[in-house]
């Protein structure tokens, strides 16, 4: 078995998980949340299959900080969303990421839990020497999630 990396992060979002659901699954609907939009404005997107089914991918060519490469949703479920992710920019890598959905204790919002794994390569670890991955991609996911919420949380108010 390979040895992988694991990053995940929570939120709690006062939704039931159908209000959360079309922003994860469907990648047309990201900018409105993504991290990693606003890195840069030449950015190129495209978009291919139906939009928040299984098989669709969203792929992207930016500058250094975006990057370039591919998500293509491999599960959608009502509670799931598992996404294959391949960056062709600034380093080849490949990792799965997930989204959990589940009803929170008190049944009035969602537990929203993003996961990326990837398997430990050379060059990973040459990163890691240098960079706290987990911290890094770590904030990231923090962020993205917290937009998540807001976006979620303003289209219910």
């Amino acid at each position: 078995m390979t040895e992988q990396s694991t990053v995940h992060r929570s939120v709690r979002i006062e939704a039931p998980a159908e209000a959360i659901l079309p922003l994860v699954r469907d990648f047309t609907e990201w900018p409105a949340w993504s991290p990693w939009e606003g890195q840069d404005a030449d950015m190129q997107r495209s978009y291919t299959g139906t939009p928040g089914a299984v098989g669709s991918t969203y792929s992207w060519s930016g500058n250094r900080k975006a990057g370039a490469g591919t998500m293509r949703a491999t599960v959608i479920t009502p509670t799931e969303v598992e996404v294959a992710l391949q960056f062709t920019k600034p380093f080849k890598s490949t990792s799965e990421v997930q989204f959990d959905l589940a009803p929170t204790a008190d049944g009035r919002g969602t537990e929203v839990v993003w996961t990326m794994r990837s398997p430990k390569t050379r060059m990973s670890r040459v990163m890691g020497a240098v960079l706290n991955l987990e911290k890094f991609i770590g904030r990231d996911f923090e962020k993205g999630l917290a937009q998540l919420k807001a976006a979620v949380e303003r289209d219910r108010a």
